[in-house]
């Protein structure tokens, strides 16, 4: 009882901050509600016992990204008046067709989940005893997928470097 009230009340504020997050005018304050937004989601994550998911949106998304978008929020002048562009009505169409792609996709995904449950059901191994969350992540990480992880971390690698060359000034 007390975790549906939880997990209720946590759903509301995501859902009122990512309001907040896209109607604010203040930039710097769109920048926090996108943490507090952050937070929450990872107090669901707790919520939901997967402790190593939760550390991750703290570090990853809470820490990282958003300094990273307060970076780009001080940098950049947002208070000048941007250009009018005459020819912005077939970029609206493409969105709106590509809201319509995503949603046909979003519906046949729930109508495929709803009529085949047991194989959804399948698909996830269950956990040995005794051990943890993290320690289930680190497990397959390193054993069942450690060539994606290690070609994604050279990917990384690559686009870092590229962009330190491109960020040079004397280049």
């Amino acid at each position: 009882m007390l975790e549906s009230i939880v997990f209720y009340t946590l759903a509301t504020l995501i859902i009122g901050f990512g309001v907040l997050v896209v109607t604010t005018r203040n930039t710097v304050h769109c920048v926090l509600f996108l943490v507090a937004n952050f937070l929450c989601v990872a107090m669901i994550y707790v919520l939901l016992a997967a402790e190593f998911l939760a550390i991750i949106q703290i570090l990853v998304y809470a820490g990282g990204i958003v300094v990273l978008y307060l970076f780009v929020v001080m940098l950049v002048n947002l208070q000048r008046q941007p250009a009018t562009a005459p020819g912005r009505r077939p970029q609206a169409r493409a969105g709106f067709a590509l809201a319509a792609v995503m949603l046909a996709e979003l519906s046949a995904i729930l109508v495929f989940s709803a009529s085949h449950p047991a194989s959804v059901a399948a698909a996830a191994p269950p956990a040995p005893s005794g051990m943890g969350n993290t320690t289930m992540v680190g497990l397959l990480l390193y054993s069942d997928y450690l060539v994606p992880f290690e070609v994604a971390s050279m990917l990384l690698l690559v686009a870092m470097v590229g962009a330190i060359i491109l960020a040079r000034k004397d280049a």
